[in-house]
């Protein structure tokens, strides 16, 4: 795709704000509902988002700001997370640490024998359905905040699909039918549009008629504003200074074990996503990130913000889809958007009022912007194997045992484990990859010659080189 901001390519500073707004609305509702799932005093939404801005400054820093991408709480560790908690603060930072110290070994492994193995190990056949399948297997999430059934399927409810639907297609009109300008900030118009439109059937229906069935907007949280306790961000690290500094330690020497057996296996687990995310956002920005600045890089970078995150936030973190979908979507992959958006997030952590207000934005309008997020990512793993010979019966057979594991749920359950869908679809596909090996051409490269250009299709879109002159 044509990008409008390239990586190192930085808008004014006014519009940048926006757009790191843009950003931040596509990633908040998944960052600070890891703390919530989790359901533990030892977290907080407002410390999570800071995690995700300390976790994003610092994988800027460990890729030379050459990568465009955006770390936030990871679901794969809610469940190790209710391990972590159980030992206190410092449970929960010795976990972060475990899983952070999986990436740095593995970065270190790939420094001195190269990345060129994850390549032959996740060619295109796979990390191209594997990547589809992240936004696939999102689907049920965002359809779940259209219908306000994320908590219970008795609470459908057919004006919040009509508020997802307007958000939604006003996000979709602008991105296509808008000015140059508009087509930059789709997200916040849509939301804005939502918003809207959630406030008046709420102000009309619910305030006015006293209609439960129309009460979209949830205003209660401002009840709590007044209480200035609620305003500091339950930052991790300094509960857990006061933990140790009262005596109030919780972890022993089986306490270490456990919590080591709940994070260090889900981290190898989140390598893949990390792997197909970074592959993901190299195909929209036609570099292979993996190459420069190096997947030993994008690695330590993950891995160590993870850790320092955790410190802030409690929650380890991840390469967020959402990001990635939003730089496809607007194309503006600029690093600077990316590094706005972490200091803001930093920023509003404190900010206690503006932390309600984000908090009221109804789930039907995250919903709604979510279809067009995660339609993205599905669609440009779909790319990353658009030259894939699928009439190759060993290529259609990958393809399909990804997908259909994925789609379908397919977990791993064992001793306090789970290995997600994802992840067992990818194990399945370089499994079938290896047993099966090469019978044939993977790709079938097409080349067009245009003018003095020869264009050749590959994973990561359409190279031109200098056309060859024939014998």
């Amino acid at each position: 795709m044509k990008l409008v901001y390239n990586v190192n390519e930085k808008p004014s500073f006014g519009k940048n704000l926006i757009y790191a707004f843009q950003q931040l609305l596509a990633i908040i509702a998944a960052t600070v509902l890891v703390p919530v799932l989790v359901g533990s005093p030892y977290l907080s939404q407002a410390a999570a988002l800071m995690g995700a801005g300390v976790g994003t400054i610092v994988y800027l820093l460990f890729t030379r700001f050459k990568s465009p991408v955006f770390l936030g709480s990871s679901f794969a560790f809610i469940a190790p997370l209710g391990t972590g908690v159980l030992y206190g603060y410092c449970g929960v930072i010795l976990g972060a640490i475990f899983a952070g110290l999986v990436y740095v070994v593995i970065a270190i492994i790939i420094k001195f024998v190269g990345s060129d193995w994850i390549t032959k190990l996740m060619p295109p056949v796979i990390i191209g359905p594997t990547v589809a399948l992240i936004g696939l297997s999102l689907s049920g999430s965002a359809i779940n905040n259209v219908c306000n059934t994320a908590v219970d399927a008795a609470n459908y409810n057919l004006l919040h699909i009509l508020v997802a639907l307007i958000t939604f297609f006003t996000t979709v009109i602008v991105s296509v039918k808008g000015t140059k300008g508009m087509k930059l900030i789709p997200f916040v118009i849509g939301v804005g549009a939502g918003y809207v439109a959630a406030l008046i059937i709420t102000l009309l229906g619910y305030n006015v008629f006293g209609s439960e069935y129309c009460n979209i907007i949830n205003f209660e949280a401002f009840k709590s504003v007044s209480d200035f306790s609620n305003w500091l961000p339950n930052i991790t690290i300094v509960g857990a200074f006061k933990e140790i500094f009262n005596g109030g330690v919780k972890v022993d020497g089986k306490g270490i074990v456990e919590i080591l057996l709940a994070f260090a296996p889900v981290a190898l687990v989140v390598f893949a996503e990390h792997v197909a995310d970074h592959k993901n956002i190299s195909s929209i920005i036609e570099k292979d990130l993996l190459q420069d600045p190096g997947l030993d890089k994008t690695l330590l970078g993950d891995g160590v913000g993870s850790i320092a995150g955790a410190m802030a936030g409690g929650c380890p973190n991840t390469t967020y889809g959402e990001s990635v979908g939003c730089v496809a979507i607007t194309g503006n992959a600029s690093v600077h958007t990316i590094f706005t958006t972490a200091i803001m997030c930093i920023v509003l952590a404190f900010i206690y009022p503006i932390m309600l207000f984000i908090q009221t934005i109804p789930g039907c309008v995250v919903g709604g912007i979510s279809i067009a997020l995660y339609g993205f990512i599905a669609v440009s793993g779909l790319r990353m194997f658009k030259n894939v010979d699928l009439d190759n019966s060993k290529n259609l057979f990958i393809v399909a045992g990804i997908l259909v594991t994925g789609i379908g749920g397919l977990t791993l359950k064992f001793a306090g484990i789970t290995i997600s869908s994802v992840a067992c679809a990818l194990i399945i596909g370089i499994l079938l990859n290896v047993i099966l090996k090469p019978s044939a051409a993977e790709v079938t490269k097409t080349v067009a010659v245009e003018g003095d250009k020869e264009k050749e299709a590959t994973m990561f879109g359409d190279v031109y080189n200098e056309k060859k002159d024939e014998e």
